[in-house]
């Protein structure tokens, strides 16, 4: 199967992975720590290896090879960088993103390379570490393209300046292969006599592991959070129990060269390192080459924005129609003039937009303006807004509309034709402005309340719809002094709701950095808190064949009612299987689930999924193809079915096949996630979810062969 050269420069992730203390251990141990080295292994005082980088996102690199589609039987890895920003805090969440940048072709003889860079952040919104990964497939190569630049580490013409050997066990790659990589290479002999090997070998993860120890003891001893960056190259295979030797020659201030050798042989097994370190340094969050629109940016909120990203490095776009304070008038140019001036004057890049929020045309036009202007567009905030306040008896339609109009409306014009651009591009961030009127209500204003409430909603679907373009988008509730609130707040109060204390939060919400999405905060005169809507776990009452009452309803109010235990949903279909968990379960109070599975559309049974296989067949994909592919389903859903594909048809039969090209064996609830496309098959087979028997490549047709929609 050819490559996937379509998926170059597509985004790949988020992919997330939960870790704790355990798994940094656990870690350590399959790269050789011990007692020793006890900061790497004792969870009192604990550190983090920097290598654990790669290993703890091995699951993102199985996105790579899914994404790429590589041939399985010819794959390795082929080089390695790490950058560090932050040291790696002890357990939390790690997110992942990414793209493929390159394949190059080195032959049909020599196989390609599929070239990856990915950024990962912890769950504390910093931002950890950035990969570049190199996969070396063997049989791939000869698809025309071109061959990889040669890139040469310059070592010095004299001994190193640290030997640090060490001595893996017959058994690391049983150790090591609990931190994730369970690929049958590393441990079963048929499968690695298969792919040309006389044994299962290392993983060159687990040997860079030992090259990342010997590095710190000779240059940073005990500081392992003063590694900056890490570079090999794997060269060769080492078969497990092989002394290796690590030679590192320093080169200049916090910098020094190393490769690993093999110390029976001599020969090199990691090459062309380089190896970077010392204090992190201050961090400055920047925006440059970063283009951002801020609606209603003439002045107050949208003023401080515009200026403190110009400051860090924005280009920016300041819209603002220059109308009065309820939306009338004929508008004015001199308010986004004014601060484009002010951009310029600090050596800023800005242009000014004149253009109407509250009409499609114009929310294209302000977009458009950005295009023209930089090329592009990174981040939008949408902040302008209008006021038309009366109490709902005396709200006339007109004001109604008009509000919703800027606010609503306007945000929905604007931010289409700016979802376009940044998943077209893989990133953006977007930020909703809404208020604690909408949030919690406001005497006097239904129309702007209404209006600020419905941009949590736009928020909550853009969020999911943004996902795989790692286009984030969260709201923000600005207690801040503005044109709009001037006579209506306490002037003693009004000094100290300077938008300079609201700035901060909405920048980081609009930065690469930010890793939350869906969230609402509220901010003004430095106080920060994040709101929700939080769903009480509830009571179900009635059942099939009997209604609840309006009696029972006023018996159980009190149950019904009590946010205790309450959670937050991630979407609607999240909230949907509770209720339905809930009918399962009756009197008794919803147990919150991180997860429920959708009902609907999905298959609930294996048999289903084999009964829908010769529909979903596609002949046109199966010109040539004679294979037979039986499956071993263990569970109570489960069974043993053999499809048999030959001259262009499709045979589906119950039992076991007498010779099957190759056998597929996986648990039911596991099947049933990987047809109901909630399990990756790479992830299931990486995972050891499952396990595949014979011609593992002619497994790879499965997804060719058929489209599997109920």
């Amino acid at each position: 199967m050819a490559l996937n050269l379509e998926a170059m420069g597509k985004p790949i992730g988020p992919v997330s992975k939960d870790y704790t203390w355990k798994d940094v251990v656990l870690y350590a141990l399959g790269v050789g720590s011990g007692s020793s080295e006890l900061e790497y292994c004792y969870e009192k005082q604990l550190k983090v290896l920097p290598s654990f980088s790669i290993a703890a996102i091995f699951d993102f690199l199985a996105h790579i090879g899914v994404t790429s589609n590589v041939n399985l039987a010819g794959i390795l890895h082929g080089e390695q960088r790490l950058i560090f920003h932050h040291p790696i805090p002890t357990e939390g969440t790690l997110t992942t993103q990414g793209k493929i940048t390159h394949y190059y072709d080195k032959g049909a003889e020599k196989g390609a390379l599929v070239v990856a860079e990915s950024n990962t952040y912890h769950s504390n919104g910093q931002k950890l570490f950035t990969s570049i990964m190199t996969i070396f497939s063997r049989l791939d190569g000869g698809f025309g393209g071109d061959n990889a630049p040669k890139e040469a580490v310059v070592f010095p013409d004299r001994a190193p300046d640290f030997m640090v050997d060490a001595h893996p066990s017959e058994n690391q790659p049983l150790i090591y292969r609990l931190s994730g990589d369970i690929f049958d290479l590393h441990v079963n002999p048929d499968f690695a006599k298969m792919a040309g090997f006389e044994k299962p070998i290392m993983h060159g993860l687990c040997t860079h592991g030992y090259a990342c120890r010997a590095l710190i003891q000779s240059l940073v001893p005990g500081a392992s959070e003063k590694v900056r960056r890490m570079d090999c190259r794997f060269t060769k295979t080492l078969y497990p129990g092989v002394p290796i030797q690590t030679l590192i020659w320093k080169t200049g201030e916090g910098k020094a060269v190393w490769r690993t050798l093999n110390a029976r042989t001599g020969a090199v097994v990691m090459d062309n390192g380089v190896f970077e370190y010392g204090d992190v340094p201050e961090e400055s969050i920047r925006f440059d080459d970063r283009v951002a629109v801020i609606t209603g940016a003439g002045a107050g909120l949208g003023r401080v924005y515009a200026l403190e990203l110009a400051r860090r490095g924005a280009k920016v776009v300041v819209n603002d129609l220059g109308s009065a304070r309820d939306g009338s008038g004929q508008g004015s140019s001199a308010p986004a003039d004014q601060v484009v001036r002010e951009i310029q004057a600090l050596g800023g890049e800005a242009v000014a937009n004149y253009d109407n929020v509250a009409t499609p045309e114009g929310g294209r036009a302000i977009i458009q303006s950005a295009l023209d202007a930089f090329g592009t567009v990174d981040i939008l905030i949408n902040n302008a807004g209008i006021l038309r306040d009366k109490s709902i008896l005396k709200m006339e339609p007109e004001n109604w509309q008009a509000v919703m109009d800027v606010h609503l409306n306007g945000a929905y014009h604007v931010s289409r034709p700016a979802f376009e651009v940044m998943k077209e591009k893989g990133y953006g961030r977007i930020l909703m402005t809404t208020s604690a009127a909408g949030l919690y209500g406001n005497f006097g204003q239904t129309n702007y309340a209404a209006a600020k409430m419905g941009l949590v909603g736009l928020m909550n679907t853009l969020k999911l719809e943004g996902e795989k373009y790692n286009i984030k988008v969260n709201t923000i509730a600005p207690l801040a002094a503005s044109r709009l609130t001037e006579d209506v707040t306490p002037p003693e109060l009004f000094q100290k709701m300077k938008p300079e204390f609201v700035a901060p939060l909405a920048l980081y919400l609009c930065s690469e950095q930010c890793s939350v999405s869906g969230s609402i905060y509220n901010a003004g005169m430095g106080f920060f808190n994040r709101a929700a809507v939080v769903t009480g776990p509830g009571l179900t009452l009635g059942n099939a064949k009997t209604f609840p009452t309006l009696e029972d309803i006023v018996a159980n109010i009190e149950a019904i009612s009590t946010l205790e235990g309450g959670k937050e949903y991630r979407q609607l279909n999240d909230q949907v299987g509770d209720a339905c968990s809930a009918l399962l379960t009756p009197q008794k109070a919803i147990a919150p689930k991180s997860a429920q599975k959708e009902v609907v559309g999905e298959f609930e049974t294996a048999s289903a999924v084999f009964e829908a296989m010769p529909t979903a067949f596609k002949p046109d994909a199966a010109s040539g193809v004679n294979v037979v592919f039986q499956y071993i389903i263990s569970g109570a859903n489960g069974g043993d079915w053999s499809c048999a594909i030959r001259n262009q048809s499709c045979a589906v039969a119950s039992g076991r096949h007498d010779k099957p090209t190759c056998t597929l064996k996986i648990a039911d609830g596991d099947f049933l996630d990987m047809m109901n496309g909630k399990l990756n098959p790479m992830q299931a087979y990486t995972s050891g979810k499952l396990k595949i028997e014979g011609d593992i490549m002619k497994s790879q047709l499965i997804e060719k062969l058929f489209e599997m929609k109920k």
